[in-house]
């Protein structure tokens, strides 16, 4: 569209050309760049001598800013992000300049306002919702207003005012300014009705009475009302945006906010439906609204855990739930797309005749101006693209919500409502697969009498009673499915008092089936979800949930989380908590749908574990001494497990802490971070305990100093430590902190490993050492225990121990610390022990670490196996004993070699 063109569509634009024709060349002559409020234009309204004055040059600023804008956009200069940003700037600058000068005239007579706690001046702050608070105001809009001063107390002038009563008056000033027609416009429509109350409140609130009204009074569509508050003036808008958080923002995941924002989303969906909406891009289907709640609904339930997902305008909020995968791709781009396209709508809507409307013109003729306006060749063409966006987004908006509302009535539901034992629910139960039927009614009925459910909020216990029958039907899809429910029953009764916890599950029907099949599988998963039932949102997304993960990512994931956080080291804490939980039940879901091999998992889990000590590490050392000190030469080593690569899920972290510093107090500095790092990873808070750990493998094990200087660490190694502490070393690796500090404990661990040794002193020490440990760990049953038994994995792990003692000064490949069976496949190629016999012990290996990872997830704390099948697998390792010591072996019954 052409500038003729342009100004034939707009009627405001041509009455404003003949009105004022110097106006219009001068706009045409600089269409080349946006028309944004300048420093300049700033400058000249604080010079303002009186409110007619201020009036005037806002009316006019305004005339140039919105008919630049339209002949830009109409021409194809401008996009909708420089239109939005062209008005919302106008409408900052002529709001700060408007309450800037309006206080200063109304101080002259009354004196500033001064707070009566605090004794410092006060200002008003004046908050921007809706469009304006989100940065994308449209070009003939009102603007929403909410009135705020920090506290109570009296102007210092002859004529003193209380400090409501001021700032009452400052607003009234500052609306008339803005928003009363002269004879040359207005500059902004006030809409004031989003304050506390509404129309019957008072026209300002202090701080206190601000925060009193949200915690008594206010309700879900407020929250999202204030969700993209923004504060325009004053001094202390990031304490009343500390003020509001809490309210829109909740701690945790707002599963609780459903009940609310289904109620808007009816009446939304009610007025849309209504014929005389039918027409209006804002309101009526699949209109700008919707998309706007859409996004902002699930801002609010998850944006008080991720605070990346606040920003206050649309577009910016849909690509971090992009981001965060919390919409499909798919419906991502058709949502950006149609709000591109319905603002677009909007505005030539608008341009025409300055006038706040949305709705779609009746008469043919304005309706094909519209379409050509917006780049099409004829209103038929326009109609369908428009048809085709407004679909996408009523479809997404229908499925935000599900028909939740309507449990199905099925014979489960009858069942719970009456669990008697009778032939009829026997029956039922059985057919479904339940092993134990009476036994299931009989605890339907401890469940429903018992005092937990009685004491049950309403909503909750409605809530409650909606899922019982679902959790029956999903455990009789499973091959346990008594065993299934009664773990599904044990999780709903420990979240019942949570109630956003069973929002979550009534809201989500697809989490149910997902939650069974874990369930199924483990009964450690079981458990753990039951401690941690804050990872059931981790449900919602199947498709991140069995995606392998990156470890980068992993760390720029919780380095965005702690930061998020900054300043608050309990919630920084809390963060690594549940980061590691949810990346853990991650892993845990991936491993039981047969997606990660066992050797797979203990990389990620290692991984993991590395990641979270780095991080706690940091936080720890800021929290000693400060964000700007230099980084501690401090190190964590890893043993056993961790060292190895082979964590487990409940495995514990056998940590070492060196430092090399030769600061006079290095020693006491990293002593306390030592301790410091093991409290925040043991100890127990809210939101659980990261891991345990083992500090006995340090020097002098438990009598020993917490830390040690890689020189003290070297001197005990060389002089003092027992041959089992060599053994030790051999699955140790540098984890977290300074990599100086990390690559002197490497070569040290190679040197010591590459020492000649006494061949028949070091086979004794190791036999001896086997031998503690195998009456440590007696076993009594007919089992065979996987892990200590004769023939197991500690008689693999030891021979291959002892082979990298005896043979890594002449190998030096030995010291690499790739794990068992790849050191068993090393030891074969140097001739240490026959091929054949390698292969035989390390796929007995392998299947024992398989089988021991299958005994642990059904929650046993002994992994113990029928014997029998396990034969050809301990004689394989009975001949590399053998082989590697000499058919020597310990004393005691069972006796192999």
């Amino acid at each position: 569209m052409d500038l003729a063109e342009a100004l034939e569509f707009s009627q405001y634009a041509s009455r404003l050309r003949a009105a004022q024709p110097d106006l219009f060349a001068a706009i045409t002559a600089s269409l080349g760049l946006p028309f944004l409020v300048s420093e300049d234009d700033s400058a000249a309204l604080q010079q303002a001598p009186d409110p007619a004055a201020l009036a005037l040059l806002l009316r006019k600023l305004r005339q140039r800013v919105f008919l630049g804008t339209l002949l830009r956009d109409l021409t194809g200069r401008a996009d909708l992000l420089e239109v939005c940003a062209a008005m919302t700037r106008l409408a900052d600058v002529a709001i700060a300049m408007t309450v800037l000068k309006h206080h200063q005239w109304l101080a002259e007579a009354h004196g500033n306002p001064i707070g009566g706690d605090s004794g410092t001046g006060q200002k008003l702050i004046v908050v921007g919702m809706g469009k304006l608070g989100g940065g994308e105001l449209n070009v003939s809009s009102d603007i929403d207003l909410v009135f705020v001063y920090p506290e109570a107390g009296t102007t210092d002038g002859a004529k003193a005012l209380a400090n409501q009563e001021f700032f009452e008056r400052l607003g009234r000033r500052v609306i008339a300014a803005l928003d009363e027609p002269t004879e040359d416009g207005f500059v902004f429509r006030v809409d004031m009705r989003l304050r506390p109350y509404g129309d019957a409140g008072p026209l300002c609130s202090s701080f206190v009475a601000l925060e009193t009204y949200l915690i008594a009074q206010g309700r879900t569509w407020e929250r999202y009302a204030w969700l993209k508050a923004r504060p325009l003036t004053g001094e202390q808008g990031a304490a009343l945006e500390r003020l509001i958080e809490p309210f829109v923002f909740r701690k945790y995941l707002d599963y609780d906010a459903y009940g609310g924002l289904r109620d808007v989303h009816r009446q939304i969906r009610g007025q849309g439906r209504r014929k005389d909406y039918a027409s209006n891009i804002k309101l009526g289907p699949g209109g700008i609204r919707e998309i706007e709640f859409i996004v902002q609904a699930l801002q609010l339930v998850r944006g008080g855990r991720e605070p990346a997902l606040r920003p206050r305008g649309t577009l910016p909020a849909l690509a971090a739930l992009a981001a965060r995968g919390l919409l499909p791709s798919a419906a991502v781009a058709e949502l950006g797309d149609a709000y591109v396209f319905l603002r677009n709508v909007e505005h030539r809507l608008q341009y025409r005749g300055d006038a706040q409307t949305h709705e779609l013109p009746a008469d043919a003729e304005a309706l094909l101006a519209l379409a050509q306006s917006c780049g099409f060749a004829d209103e038929n063409t326009f109609a369908n693209a428009l048809g085709r966006h407004r679909d996408a987004v009523d479809r997404h908006f229908d499925a935000l919500f599900g028909d939740a509302d309507d449990v199905e009535e099925d014979p489960f539901a009858a069942l719970y409502r009456d669990p008697v034992d009778n032939a009829l629910n026997r029956a039922l139960l059985e057919d479904a697969g339940f092993s134990d039927p009476p036994t299931l009614l009989a605890q339907l009925a401890r469940v429903r009498n018992g005092s937990r459910y009685l004491q049950l909020p309403p909503a909750s216990r409605q809530r409650f009673d909606a899922l019982m029958p679902q959790l029956l039907r999903v455990a009789a899809q499973c091959g346990q499915a008594q065993v299934v429910f009664i773990r599904l029953l044990a999780l709903l009764e420990t979240i019942s008092g949570r109630s956003a916890y069973l929002a979550l599950l009534v809201e989500h029907p697809p989490v149910l089936p997902r939650l069974a099949h874990l369930l199924s599988a483990s009964a450690w998963a079981a458990e753990y979800l039951t401690r941690h039932p804050i990872l059931l949102d981790e449900l919602l997304d199947s498709g991140a949930l069995l995606t392998e993960p990156d470890w980068q990512e992993w760390r720029d994931e919780l380095s965005t989380q702690l930061a998020a956080h900054g300043g608050d080291p309990e919630r920084q804490i809390d963060a690594l908590r549940h980061f590691q939980q949810a990346q853990t039940f991650r892993l845990l879901a991936q491993d039981l749908d047969g997606r990660l091999s066992i050797e797979r998992l203990a990389d990620h889990l290692s991984a993991l574990a590395d990641i979270v000590l780095d991080a706690t590490l940091k936080l720890c050392w800021r929290q000693l001494q400060g964000s700007d000190a230099p980084p501690p030469k401090f190190a964590i080593i890893g043993y056993g497990k961790l060292g190895g690569k082979e964590l487990g899920y409940a495995s514990d972290l056998d940590l070492v802490f060196l430092y090399e510093d030769h600061d006079e107090g290095a020693s006491q500095r990293y002593a306390r971070l030592a301790q410091r790092l093991n409290a925040a990873v043991t100890s127990m808070t809210g939101a659980g305990r990261l891991y345990d750990t083992d500090l006995r493998l340090r020097p002098d094990g438990a009598s020993g100093l917490l830390v040690s200087s890689v020189s003290a660490f070297r001197n005990y190694q060389r002089t003092q430590a027992w041959t089992w502490e060599h053994q030790a070393l051999t699955r140790a690796r540098f984890v977290a902190g300074d990599a100086s500090v990390g690559a002197a404990f490497e070569f040290e661990r190679e040197t010591i490993l590459r020492l000649p040794r006494d061949m028949a002193k070091l086979r004794a020490d190791v036999m001896t050492m086997r031998q503690r440990m195998y009456a440590a760990h007696p076993n009594r049953t007919m089992l065979f225990d996987l892990k200590h038994d004769r023939g197991g994995m500690v008689d693999i792990e030891f021979a291959v121990q002892f082979l990298v003692l005896a043979h890594a000064h002449a190998e030096r490949e030995l010291t690499r610390n790739v794990g068992n069976i790849a050191l068993l496949g090393m030891c074969a190629q140097v001739g240490l022990v026959p091929a054949d016999l390698a292969l035989a012990a390390a796929a007995a290996y392998r299947e024992y670490r398989r089988l021991q990872h299958q005994v642990r997830l059904q929650g046993a704390h002994e992994a113990r196996v029928e014997a029998d099948a396990q034969a050809p697998r301990r004689e394989a390792v009975a001949q590399l004993w053998d082989a590697v010591f000499g058919g020597a072996w310990i004393e005691g019954p069972d006796k192999i070699g």
